[in-house]
């Protein structure tokens, strides 16, 4: 019987600490049991980099976006996206959608960049990677206004409440957890992380990024996914191969244009 592999649904191989570290990186995914790593965009000006990676190695796959937060870049419009995304390897649109966070001021501009985001996913056909902080209800509004169900998608690296979660799934979307999971203060994420169907689950790493216990504070990698899919198990009462064969068969369903 062929062993089920883990998708990392959501990393950032093309960012320098990983990208100088890749052949060990590729080589750690293989021992930890993981089989895919899906680059999700977050510049026009990086993509060329990231497409690169899915060109080279067959089990990476890529997303192309702008991600809501950047400034200062080329501005994406839905057919610079569409064509961009007209690739056998590109397998989503994103990483987009609305983070108030870290910026001050009117952010229309980052709505309607979403808006076109959504636009070209519609037209293209491929889902959206949803990345949304301090702006679910926002977030929740601009994908219905868009049509955001049509071209459905995934709640990338979730942190919001169940009620968020639910009207995400509500519109269709998958919800994707990441090493935040594993953190001790994290209980009210891993009763999310209960409530959402098995069905539409992912697991992520978001790296370089939020590295999971026990590696928490270093840089995390995709070989680090195995660690948010133990726990996923444990919350869920799943046993890890069942956890393993539902994320990685949610995956592919989902990412239709993305082929083990």
């Amino acid at each position: 019987m062929t062993e089920i592999k883990l998708v990392d649904s959501h990393c950032h191989l093309d960012f320098p600490e990983l990208a100088e570290n890749l052949p060990r990186i590729l080589a750690a995914m293989a021992e930890n049991g993981v089989g895919w790593a899906l680059c999700a965009g977050v510049t026009l000006e990086r993509f060329p980099a990231l497409l690169q990676l899915a060109e080279t190695h067959d089990n990476l796959f890529a997303a192309v976006g702008v991600h809501p937060d950047h400034q200062g870049g080329k501005e994406p419009e839905a057919d610079d996206l569409v064509k961009l995304a007209d690739h056998p390897r590109v397998v989503a649109i994103g990483e987009t959608g609305l983070d108030y966070y870290r910026l001050e001021g009117d952010f229309e501009w980052q709505r309607m960049r979403f808006r076109r985001h959504i636009r070209a996913a519609r037209r293209c056909g491929k889902p959206l990677i949803i990345h949304t902080r301090s702006a679910a209800d926002d977030t929740l509004a601009v994908l219905r206004e868009e049509g955001g169900d049509q071209a459905g998608g995934v709640f990338h690296c979730f942190t919001e409440s169940i009620e968020v979660a639910r009207q995400a799934l509500d519109l269709g979307f998958h919800i994707s957890f990441s090493g935040i999971v594993t953190f001790k203060n994290a209980e009210a994420l891993r009763d999310v992380a209960r409530f959402v169907p098995a069905e539409r689950l992912l697991v992520e790493t978001d790296s370089p990024y939020l590295a999971p216990v026990p590696h928490r504070g270093k840089t995390n990698e995709p070989a680090y996914v195995r660690h948010v899919a133990e726990t996923l198990a444990a919350v869920r009462s799943m046993s890890y191969p069942d956890l393993i064969e539902t994320t990685t068969r949610n995956f592919f369903a989902l990412f239709s244009h993305a082929h083990a």
